[in-house]
């Protein structure tokens, strides 16, 4: 269930430039702007803090505001509660906070200015402290407890209300409401902690400026025009950075073992030692927190919210999925030894370099598949390729997208659509996407949920639309030639943007259910489903075309890519085997881990065939491991249930507008209001089944 603040959660709000029009809005005037339901596009911008000024005046109207309005839920008597004044005016009251509060947590993600970057950390941490203190009190879970102990036992409620109740009482216990005063404030002083912590976290892996120099020699077998977008030291060094683009290009394609390594230990130490610290300091806290709240380990308390419940159910359905993928992987090296390319050798040990690794798979694509791709990503030129892509998703969801510059933006790069019905009529949100790499910005891909989707009037079909955005960081243009993008940067945006249809689409009555506010380990089911859309031919094809000659992809070029789909998937599912288990040993029972041994030791368990390089800390650059804390099995756990959900939408046709109608009714328009069990029950009209899962990655 949603959070009123998240710590690191997934709900991002962005930052305007100031053009000077602005100034400290007044208590009246944030009332009204929190209130409004969004009817345009000049409304998405009354939502946003300009200057560091107005950042300042964003929280304390939110204090301010939240504590007005829950001590008038607190003041209702018993007898008189019902669902209306207590349960949906605290979900309201919740609404309004989180924007201004994730908006503070994660504005420094996508905003140029230091200042504001700064100011935003600030806030963020005072509105956390207080949102510990205000929003998951004794007095409200007594409110609730009244509720439902009067009222709630005859008023007529929703599906979805009943649902709520019964969260928000399991909620308010994790929390440690049951708890004496004095455990209680123990137990939030924790929290405040863990939130500074887990904030520089995050902070020191998107400030991290690790880089190589390298001499144009050292850069053999990478292509000029990449070449030309490194920026130069002043001896005429190039500055290769560990942005995912350069990242990439160079461990695949760069035929000089000493580069690969350099780079590839700059990359694996991003934010060490700082983050190995905090990480350290993190996991203790955590244990220590859940042992405050009856829970024998951080993982137990963190699985206790969503599908698999208890940490021994991840970590065997993890380590089954690792049985099958060893078998898998130890064949796929034993192909890759048989003809290492030029310049590639072995460790004393018989054991590849990691270092070599994406090398070594780059050139067994380019001998057995026909394929570089770097051939292949001229036939994504970025702009035509999102074109198609929204059409995809236009045809199938019944949709209209409009893409525009905005008005305002905190770069040129982003870019807004406007989402509408397929009429042009009903209005139902708004995406901003920032697609390209920058100084200072989020690193990775990913999508964010500003303002939520949730029903004005159920009965009369109306909306509160929804403001989302999709962050990533594609290859940019060069001089000579467009953005063009791997085929992967195309599955990884159609991943995130099935998120942002999520969010758009999964309208419910509670904003806490709203998007993608469903368990944390089903959220990626319905992005991973929309990654499928890449692996068909018929889809490939019209998605494509060559920048230069406008010709679609070729048919043994789109054969290749669908069966590289089963490629190395043996050595891919190992290493989320082992990501997951990661997660699920730091926060195993015991506040004392030795992350690094942790680290290697499950490389040499599950990953023998490949040297472990101990003079790396990868952990310190894993964000994952604030964010979804024991939950990174998530990805895998959910990934079973989207392929077989994709089975069943593919014999439908994917752009079939009744497959998206059925997908969007049973599933990305229910938001997180249905338990998800009940959720693939209803659409599967089975119990889920791994079969479609290993059958994609040719697993046996």
């Amino acid at each position: 269930m949603k959070k009123i603040f998240s710590v690191c959660g997934v709900i991002f709000l962005i930052s305007c430039g100031n053009h000077g029009r602005y100034h400290i809005r007044a208590q009246e005037e944030f009332n009204a702007m929190f209130s409004q339901t969004i009817q345009g596009v000049q409304d998405i911008y009354t939502f946003f803090p300009k200057t560091v000024k107005e950042v300042e005046s964003y929280i304390d109207w939110a204090i301010e505001s939240a504590i007005k309005d829950l001590d008038a839920l607190l003041a209702i008597a018993p007898k008189d509660r019902t669902f209306s004044n207590t349960a949906q005016y605290f979900d309201d009251i919740g609404k309004r906070f989180s924007i201004v509060a994730n908006t503070c947590e994660l504005l420094p993600m996508v905003h140029p200015d230091t200042a504001m970057r700064e100011a935003c950390k600030k806030a963020a941490i005072k509105l956390g402290a207080f949102n510990v203190d205000a929003f998951m009190s004794k007095p409200l879970y007594k409110a609730f407890d009244d509720y439902q102990k009067g009222a709630g036992k005859h008023e007529h409620l929703s599906d979805e209300q009943r649902y709520y109740i019964i969260e928000m009482m399991n909620d308010f216990k994790r929390e440690g409401l049951n708890l004496s005063d004095a455990k209680l404030e123990e137990v939030r002083v924790l929290k405040k902690k863990l939130q500074e912590l887990t904030l520089a976290f995050e902070k020191n892996i998107d400030e991290d400026k690790s880089s190589i120099l390298a001499t144009k020699e050292q850069l053999a077998g990478l292509e000029e025009h990449f070449i030309a977008t490194l920026k130069q030291d002043g001896a005429g060094n190039y500055i290769v950075t560990c942005d995912y683009p350069t990242y990439n290009q160079v461990k695949e394609h760069c035929s000089v073992e000493d580069t690969r390594m350099r780079l590839h230990r700059a990359f694996n130490n991003c934010a060490y030692p700082d983050n190995v610290q905090l990480l350290q300091e993190i996991i203790a806290l955590r244990d220590t927190l859940a042992h405050e709240l009856g829970f024998e380990s951080f993982a137990a308390l963190d699985l206790d919210s969503v599908m698999a419940k208890k940490p021994s159910i991840a970590h065997h359905f993890i380590v089954e999925l690792a049985r099958k993928a060893k078998k898998k992987a130890a064949h796929e090296v034993a192909d890759f030894k048989k003809e290492l390319p030029a310049g590639v050798t072995l460790d004393a040990q018989g054991r590849f370099k990691p270092w070599d690794m994406e090398y070594i798979k780059a050139d067994y694509k380019k001998r057995h598949f026909n394929l570089d791709e770097r051939n292949v990503a001229q036939y994504f030129e970025a702009d035509n390729t999102l074109k198609e892509v929204f059409a995809i998703y236009q045809q199938f969801l019944s949709l209209s997208f409009t893409v525009t510059k905005p008005e305002w933006s905190w770069h040129d790069d982003v870019k807004l659509i406007e989402v509408r019905e397929q009429d042009g009529n009903k209005l139902r949100g708004y995406i901003f996407l920032d697609l390209y790499p920058r100084d200072n910005k989020y690193s990775h891909a990913c999508h964010g949920s500003v303002v939520h989707a949730t029903w004005k009037d159920k009965q009369a079909g109306q909306i509160n639309p929804s403001l989302a955005i999709v962050i990533a960081n594609f290859p940019k243009a060069t001089a000579d030639r467009p953005a063009l993008l791997m085929h992967h940067d195309v599955e990884t945006f159609f991943h995130e943007f099935g998120h942002a249809m999520h969010s758009i689409l999964g309208v419910t009555e509670l904003d806490a259910f709203s998007g993608t506010a469903t368990k944390r380990d089903f959220v990626e089911m319905p992005s991973q489903i929309f990654e499928e859309w890449m692996f068909d031919k018929d889809l490939l094809k019209g998605i494509s075309r060559h920048y230069k000659t406008g010709e679609p992809l070729p048919d043994a070029l789109i054969d290749s890519l669908i069966n590289l789909k089963k490629f190395a998937s043996g050595l891919f599912l190992t290493r989320q085997c082992i990501l997951s288990l990661m997660s699920l040993d730091f926060y195993a029972a015991g506040k004392h881990k030795d992350t690094s041994a942790l680290v290697e030791q499950l490389y040499r368990t599950y990953a023998p065939e490949i040297a472990y390089d101990a003079s790396t800390h990868s952990q310190a650059r894993f964000g994952h491991l604030t964010g979804y804390g024991a939950k990174y099995y998530g990805y895998s756990w959910s990934k079973v249930f989207a392929l077989d959900l994709f089975k069943m939408i593919k014999k439908q046709g994917l752009t079939n507008p009744a497959a998206g109608k059925l997908f969007t009714d049973k599933v990305l328009g229910k938001g997180g209001s249905v338990d998800p069990n009940t959720l693939l029950h209803d659409y599967l009209g089975r119990a889920p089944r791994q079969d479609a899962f290993f059958q994609d990655l040719g697993i046996e």
